[in-house]
């Protein structure tokens, strides 16, 4: 019931399809494919109860569920076909506690976007690249082409102009409100002439937006012109560190990284952005023998920000990109040839003190109210014991 999916094609239905869908379901599906590429979803079969749709129904959305505009709302009839604007788009089903039907089934697919723009962003900058043919087509050089700062020069290939644009620099403007973090720029297409101009500017506005739990990324043309859009949806770049003692100066890059038991462990999260006002917190790490499942057999040594395991520390860090702890390594691994963790990172707007990264230890349905925060999992390790330590646990 419900998930996020990362599949170029699959297939959705109700839960238990065909045999009857159970009461009081809500299934919410995010489908995010590639870069440049939109979401075609084609219902084949739905049977569920009628009407205006009021009690059991599917609702799809054209992007993040939260903030987008909805594509429809169905429950019978017809099986229709919606194509995103984006990368991304959200299903979701409901049912209430009356009556259950057969239900639903879609197949979804991605499709290749125009590719006369397409826009990317990375960790550290705004990739935005617009098509020489696309600008030979519409009667204008590359010549033409400058960003808002004409000091930020671009990459001319026999194909492309291309702008990798820092959030922090070359004209680009930060605004926030209470969810998201907008960075925007804009790229201009000048039309030559100095007495008469016979074409109009053409303004290419360039978004990158960091909402609940993605970035929105998008592009549209101003001025008259073809009104091209570019939305595409992607994820924080976070990573997590050993490092070989307390003053974090030399990444362990071994795998699997081989310890001694009670061994102290030193970890860096790092959050990649070129945003210096993002803060990062270490809400939840887990340990487990198996890198694909952190519930099965687990082992807390923090959780919702509350520490579980004795030897958990913190350190100072100097940047806010960087969170510092450690703990020891535990029994755990004395049972298990190799161990992994898992840790929650969350990201949040530094100074704001309402967000998560400011709360310390809460329960689950506190932090669950805060929406202006990112929250990325890292799965590091394997961790394994010494040789010796284990023959000597065995004689003993």
């Amino acid at each position: 019931c419900g998930g996020s999916i990362s599949n170029s094609s699959g297939m959705l239905q109700s839960p238990f399809y065909p045999g009857g869908y159970p009461n009081n379901a809500d299934c919410v599906w995010e489908l995010q494919v590639e870069n440049n590429f939109r979401v075609m979803l084609t219902f084949r079969d739905i049977a569920m109860q009628s009407g205006r749709c009021e009690y059991d129904y599917i609702e799809v959305y054209d992007g993040p569920p939260h903030s987008s505009p909805l594509l429809g709302r169905l429950c019978s009839g017809s099986f229709p076909t919606y194509i995103s604007s984006s990368n991304m788009m959200t299903v979701h089903f409901h049912s209430d506690s009356r009556y259950t039907f057969r239900g639903f089934q879609a197949h979804y697919s991605s499709i290749p976007a125009d590719d006369n723009t397409t826009l990317l962003c990375l960790p550290d900058y705004m990739h935005a690249v617009v098509s020489r043919d696309y600008l030979q087509s519409e009667g204008y050089s590359v010549q033409m082409v400058t960003l808002n700062d004409n000091r930020c020069k671009p990459t001319v290939t026999s194909h492309e102009v291309i702008f990798n644009i820092p959030y922090n620099s070359c004209g680009t403007i930060r605004e926030e409100n209470n969810d998201t973090i907008n960075y925007s720029n804009m790229i201009k297409v000048t039309s030559s002439g100095y007495i008469i101009k016979r074409k109009k500017n053409i303004h290419l506005h360039i978004s990158c937006k960091m909402l609940h739990s993605t970035w929105m990324q998008t592009m549209y043309v101003a001025e008259d012109t073809v009104d091209m859009n570019e939305n595409q949806f992607g994820r924080y770049d976070m990573n997590i560190t050993f490092y070989d003692s307390s003053l974090f100066l030399r990444q362990v890059h071994d795998s699997p990284y081989y310890i001694d038991l009670n061994q102290n462990l030193y970890l860096q999260a790092y959050l990649h952005s070129s945003d210096p006002n993002l803060i990062v917190f270490v809400d939840t790490c887990v340990a487990s023998p198996d890198p694909h499942d952190f519930n099965t057999l687990a082992y807390d040594i923090i959780r919702n920000g509350c520490v579980r395991d004795s030897s958990y520390a913190t350190y100072y860090s100097p940047y806010s990109h960087f969170a510092r702890f450690k703990f020891n390594a535990f029994e755990f691994i004395s049972r298990h040839t190799l161990v992994y963790l898992q840790c929650e990172l969350v990201v949040c707007r530094l100074g704001d003190y309402s967000s998560r990264c400011y709360q310390g230890c809460v329960n689950r349905s506190k932090r669950d109210t805060s929406s202006a925060e990112e929250k990325v999992n890292v799965v590091v390790g394997p961790l394994q014991l010494r040789e010796g330590d284990a023959q000597s646990r065995n004689t003993g």
